[in-house]
């Protein structure tokens, strides 16, 4: 009952924030609203690393430290909601852009983590085939397989916050804003 709840209530500020979309689109300004748990206007790795556990916490439906399969399904349930309520990437994008284009940082498979062709973490141009976010949560899981036992448990998809947060901090100051969003930035 406490998931359905949860994810009742994040799919109605899903659905509300799409729908107040405007024609002075901030990027980055709906994670703020979601991931800036004390409301000062910077995402900093303590409250990604909450964040994070919260969301564990949303599909572990069961309880048991570990995504199922049974839980990744419901992970790719809830990513098709939100696209159907005009959020994730690309939904505010330049005309003729697509997910996975523009300059940007890029974890390569092999080396790095992620999907782009790039080795390691660094500066360069990300030339990915689908986004995370589009990708099966399955596959997207197995970046976070420290051991690579093929099971995620919850402190392995915590502790993977940090690199996760060091891949969006563009500007490498220690904490996520709305200046780390955005072509251009």
């Amino acid at each position: 009952m406490k998931r359905i709840a949860t994810f009742t209530a994040l799919i109605a500020l899903a659905a509300g924030a799409g729908f107040a979309q405007t024609a002075n689109f901030i990027p980055g300004e709906d994670f703020m609203l979601q991931w800036d748990l004390d409301g000062n206007g910077a995402v900093t790795l303590a409250e990604a690393r909450e964040q994070r556990e919260n969301i564990f916490y949303m599909f572990d439906q069961d309880d048991d430290g570990q995504f199922s399969q049974e839980e990744y399904a419901g992970i790719d349930e809830h990513k098709a909601l939100e696209r159907e309520a005009g959020k994730g990437p690309g939904h505010n994008m330049p005309e003729g852009m697509v997910p996975g284009q523009g300059q940007g940082r890029a974890m390569g498979q092999g080396k790095g983590m992620g999907f782009g062709r790039a080795q390691g973490m660094g500066q360069g141009r990300a030339q990915m085939g689908m986004s995370e976010f589009d990708m099966p949560a399955a596959e997207e899981m197995r970046m976070f397989d420290g051991n690579g036992d093929g099971t995620v448990t919850k402190a392995e998809f915590i502790d993977s916050s940090d690199l996760w947060f060091q891949m969006r901090d563009r500007n490498g100051d220690g904490a996520l804003t709305v200046e780390d969003f955005g072509p251009g930035r």
